[in-house]
């Protein structure tokens, strides 16, 4: 069996734990992080706009590129630990959504949170990038609250009968 476990900060250990829990310890586990792009290319941007003429050793889009990518090895090897067992760690830079959906081509399963609204039931618990993931995914897909669900009565109630 063939995982891919999204790791996102703030969620990503009910994911481990998950991808301990569902799948198999011979199992092949990748770990995935992804950057997305957008915010180092706007410093990069405005820097090149409007202040960094001829300092480009200044440029702080390159700065916070190394930041994330800093921030994303701590992440998955703090992931890696809490999960045990062998896996491969994998970082993306990009748009998100896209990434992982990439990345799970070829997969047995997917396993990534709730990154919403977590206080209701209902698909208002998934945040866009996460219901993009999960209505593209080319494998199937575990999707885990990060902390215990919400009780049935937070459910809507059902639509008025005409």
């Amino acid at each position: 069996m063939s995982v891919v476990v999204w790791i996102v900060e703030g969620t990503w250990p009910a994911c481990v734990d998950a991808a301990r829990a569902h799948t198999s310890a011979d199992a092949d586990v990748a770990l995935l992080h992804v950057t997305p792009a957008d915010v180092p290319g706007a410093a990069h941007g405005a820097f090149a706009g409007l202040l960094g003429r001829g300092h480009r050793e200044r440029d702080p889009g390159t700065r916070l590129e190394h930041l994330a990518a800093a921030s994303a090895q701590d992440l998955l090897r703090s992931a890696a630990d809490r999960l045990g067992r062998p896996c491969t760690r994998t970082e993306r830079t990009g748009r998100v959504e896209r990434e992982v959906v990439a990345a799970a081509e070829g997969r047995d399963l997917l396993i990534l949170a709730r990154d919403g609204d977590r206080t209701h039931l209902g698909p208002h618990s998934l945040g866009p990038a996460s219901r993009f993931v999960v209505d593209h995914a080319p494998c199937p897909v575990l999707l885990v609250w990060p902390e215990a669900s919400p009780g049935l009565s937070t459910m809507p109630p059902p639509p008025p009968r005409p």
